[in-house]
């Protein structure tokens, strides 16, 4: 943060962020970003979480910025967006089936806080390589709309729309290491068709 933005109290970045300024809001981050996760972290389970609900919040803050109206300080508003957050995510957390270890897709692609070992290869190769890329693309559509439901909803948000594993996981209320868990089941089942597809092209 630079001496002169340093200087500056909370409520006039603010200001100078809506007139515009982008290091104004890059020095709010900067102010608070550690004691975001601090007061994240009290409600959920990993750092990377609450690494993940301090991101969320500057983008509430992004978003609701224009909307400020003053009655409490700057500094009073954002940890209430934060401790909000972070008590939503904590419930939901706590209700979601954790990951079976004994599950081969499981253990063989997953860590222990579900995170990809090594992220499954997209589709995009596959079509590339395949001349007839139009039947290809109908094929993996047609594969998707046959699967069942949460399979389909993971893929179609995920791959189709282009949603973050974070934004799937809050529409679907599911985790995000079972969202990485059915993301990967269904990726496979569609990559398996594709392949047949494209070799029966060939």
């Amino acid at each position: 943060m630079s001496t002169t933005v340093s200087l500056v109290d909370d409520e006039e970045l603010l200001r100078r962020f809506l007139a515009g300024d982008r290091e104004a809001f890059r020095g709010l981050v900067e102010r608070y970003q550690s004691a975001l996760v601090r007061i994240a972290r009290r409600y959920v389970n990993s750092p990377a979480l609450a690494e993940d609900v301090a991101q969320d919040t500057w983008m509430a803050v992004l978003r609701g910025a224009a909307r400020f109206e003053g009655r409490s300080s700057f500094k009073t508003w954002l940890f209430h967006i934060v401790a909000n957050r972070a008590r939503t995510t904590g419930v939901r957390e706590r209700r979601q089936i954790p990951i079976d270890p004994t599950d081969p897709v499981a253990a063989s692609r997953f860590d222990s806080e579900g995170m990809w070992k090594e992220p499954p290869p997209s589709f995009a190769d596959l079509l590339a390589d395949t001349q007839d890329r139009a039947r290809a693309v109908g094929s993996l559509r047609a594969a998707i709309a046959e699967l069942p439901e949460a399979p389909r909803s993971v893929v179609t948000l995920r791959d189709v729309e282009g949603l973050s594993t974070r934004e799937v996981s809050a529409l679907l209320g599911m985790s995000e290491a079972n969202v990485r868990v059915v993301l990967h089941r269904a990726r496979a089942q569609l990559r398996d068709e594709l392949e047949r597809v494209v070799k029966g092209g060939e």
